[in-house]
């Protein structure tokens, strides 16, 4: 058979067949090679004795080494290393120093705020500021590739821990309460709050004495939390006494609710009674024959007539009356009618009422049973009224509040002074025209016992292009401060003499000496007086043992004190306060 016969061409004995068959072989050898090679690599790199020489170092890599483990051991011996140290103090690796020293290494080195970088992520040039975030690589990020990791990473910072115990604005609500948040609170103080915490779980009182519940209304009505329902759980029949601080929220038939329910009422005091109209009145001339005190804030929408006849009816039966915040009724054809009709009144105040003014005082001048007058009227009256007042009523007065008469002046000082011999408490505040002459002549030789509540804030001269004041002082200054203190300092508990600016660094040096003591003081305000500093207060802090409320709004120079246990400071800015060892930052 010859090859053209088998199919296959053979050409100087070389085929087609024998070409395709050495190709074959050696491809597949080529791949059985390259397998082999690559299993061998594989297990050698597998295998833990296998470890790769290391490149030998080049003398730069080695100063660099050696410049680093320098800075490190310097950075070790810093008050920066030690205080985070402190502070890592309880975490896992809270004794690897190389760690924590490396990462304060790796923080200066960091480009100043101020300098160019370029972005690790995106390379965008930008301006290091001291937000800036660090990358992936150790790197700086620019503003938007730093917004893009936080959304990619999808986390918030863990919120940082609070220590146990009331917060900050608790705390300066207290003080300015006048408490301190040294000590446990009692059991029924604490027991009191918890109720009030869950007033809306409660379904009644149950047999709580009077004082309890009127600590639960002071409470409450502090948190505007007074409602209806709340209400109701004060509404007893067999009570004759119902104090709420805050209506706001009590509507015209919870009026006529407490009146109806509670008919033997002799003492209603009710604030911010705004819906309260003229037919409550009505009702309760008609059902409420007992009440005896009557105190009302803000009931501005009953009428003259209304109240003419509610002192023509209940005006006999009145022992105390007070009255505040009203507007559009209340003139002072109504005050005559009640002065002609309360004849045993005993307690009389009125504070912003509009509508009155000299008639008024004409009227309350015939009141010879009254033996505590407080009064702030929001017109102007003459001096002559209420020095006839003065002359009336005054050897019964047993407390005396005028404020805001701005032409009162020498002769009303000297009025108090001739007729007042039996007060405890006095308040004579915002006046510009009193003589520190004439206030200190009142304190010298009086016969009056000493006083228990003195406040005569802001009775200073106003001229601010003379801060320093006329060559003779007006309002209260030097001389009747230590008159004042002379007079009433064995006896005296409350002293407010918040901007009487005049009073000199001399005198409070002199009221507050070494050998000077004032037992029973205990609340004490001397807000913008600017001669107060760190000394002075410190003197009045140890002539004042029984103090527990001191308030020093705007006396700069108050930096540092040490403060009995006890002593709410309240005012400071700043001022570094020592508590027995505890120092703490008063900021209020």
């Amino acid at each position: 058979m010859t090859g053209r016969q088998m199919g296959v061409r053979v050409s100087n004995n070389i085929s087609a067949a024998q070409i395709r068959d050495d190709y074959d072989r050696r491809v597949t050898e080529a791949a059985r090679q390259a397998n082999e090679e690559t299993t061998t690599a594989t297990a050698e790199n597998q295998d833990p004795e296998f470890e790769p020489e290391p490149e030998p170092e080049s003398p730069e890599d080695k100063a660099k080494k050696r410049k680093r483990q320098q800075a490190i051991e310097r950075i070790k011996k810093t008050k920066e290393f030690s205080r985070r140290k402190a502070r890592r103090t309880g975490e896992p690796d809270d004794d690897d120093d190389d760690w924590l020293a490396n990462q304060i290494a790796d923080e200066k080195a960091r480009p100043a705020p101020g300098q160019l970088e370029n972005c690790e992520i995106c390379g965008k040039r930008f301006t290091v500021t001291p937000y800036s975030k660090a990358g992936p690589e150790g790197g700086l990020l620019c503003a938007d590739c730093s917004k893009n990791q936080a959304k990619g990473d999808g986390k918030k910072a863990p919120p940082k821990k609070r220590a146990a115990g009331p917060g900050r604005r608790q705390n300066q609500s207290k003080l300015l309460d006048g408490l301190t948040a040294h000590g446990a609170q009692s059991l029924l103080e604490m027991c009191i709050k918890k109720v009030a915490e869950n007033i809306e779980d409660v379904e009644e009182f149950g047999d709580l004495p009077p004082p309890v519940m009127h600590r639960l209304s002071q409470i409450l009505s502090r948190r505007r939390a007074v409602t209806s329902r709340i209400l109701n759980l004060f509404l007893r029949r067999n009570h004759r006494e119902l104090n709420i601080y805050d209506c706001a929220h009590l509507h015209t038939d919870d009026y006529h609710r407490i009146l109806a329910l509670m008919p033997d009422l002799t003492k209603l005091n009710l604030r911010f009674v705004t819906p309260m109209k003229d037919h409550i009145f009505e009702y309760m001339i008609e059902n409420n024959k007992s009440i005896r005190d009557l105190h009302l804030d803000s009931p501005n929408l009953v009428t003259d007539d209304c109240w003419r006849e509610v002192f023509v009816k209940m005006g006999p039966r009145l022992q105390s009356l007070k009255l505040w915040n009203l507007d559009a009724a209340f003139d002072d054809k109504t005050a005559e009618v009640m002065c002609e009709n309360c004849t045993g009144l005993e307690r009389l105040k009125l504070k912003y009422i509009a509508k009155i003014g000299d008639g008024a005082l004409k009227g309350i001048a015939s009141l010879k049973t009254l033996k505590h007058l407080s009064l702030c009227f929001m017109q102007e009256t003459e001096p002559e009224p209420l020095l006839h007042v003065i002359s009336s009523i005054g050897p019964n007065l047993r407390s005396l509040s005028l404020e805001d008469f701005k032409n009162a002046d020498d002769p009303l000082i000297q009025s108090i002074h001739d007729n007042c011999h039996s007060l405890t408490k006095l308040r004579f505040a915002k006046n510009d025209l009193c003589t520190d002459k004439a206030l200190a002549s009142l304190f010298q030789n009086w016969s009056n016992p000493p006083l228990t509540y003195v406040d005569l804030h802001r009775v200073r001269d106003v001229d601010m292009s003379n801060p320093a004041g006329p060559p003779e002082p007006v309002g209260l200054a030097s001389d009747g401060f230590i008159a004042l203190m002379e007079h009433s300092g064995s006896r005296i508990q409350s002293l407010n003499v918040s901007s009487c600016r005049h009073i000199s660094r001399e005198a409070y040096e002199t009221v507050f000496a070494e050998n000077k003591q004032y037992p029973h003081l205990r609340h004490l305000d001397i807000s913008f007086n600017g001669p107060v500093d760190d000394y002075i207060a410190q003197c009045i802090l140890r002539c004042c043992p029984a103090l527990t409320k001191f308030v020093v709004f705007a006396c700069f120079k108050i930096r540092e004190l040490k403060v009995n246990k006890g002593v709410a400071v309240i005012g400071t800015i700043g001022a570094k306060l020592t508590v027995e060892g505890i120092v703490q930052a008063e900021t209020m």
